[in-house]
This record gives structure tokens, sequence and C-alpha cells, in this order.
């Protein structure tokens, strides 16, 4: 695998969960700095070797409200 790319969901009450697709990766933090790293350990505690992947796609889904 050369790439694994993850959804990215900002919570409307504060902090970031991470899901990666095609993957069974699940991760969550506080902050956007912080789920990317903890993305990172995520990948790295999943793939081993030659397995890990060389790029890391970040797609990020923000949820707005806007009233009317």
């Amino acid at each position: 695998m050369t790439s694994v790319t993850f959804i990215i969901d900002e919570i409307f009450t504060g902090g970031y969960t991470a899901k990666a697709m095609g993957v069974s990766i699940l991760t969550e933090s506080e902050s956007y700095e912080q789920i990317k790293e903890n993305i990172k350990k995520a990948v790295h505690c999943h793939f081993e070797g030659d397995e890990l992947p060389k790029v890391i796609k970040l797609h990020f889904v923000k949820e707005e409200i806007i009233s009317l």
C-alpha cells in the first residue's frame, strides 16, 4: 500500500475523529494538531515494515450550521 486516506470529521461539540478508508483504523482528539499525531501513531501501529504506507492523505469534513 503506497498511501492511506483518512476522513477527518470536526465534531460539533469540539474535537475531531479520523477514520481510515479501506483499513480498520479509527482515532480521535481534541485538537487538529493532535489528531494528525494520533493518525501517524495509529498507522505505525497498524502496519509493519514494508507494508507501512509512504503517504497519509487527510480528507477534512467540516459541518457548519447556518441559521435562517
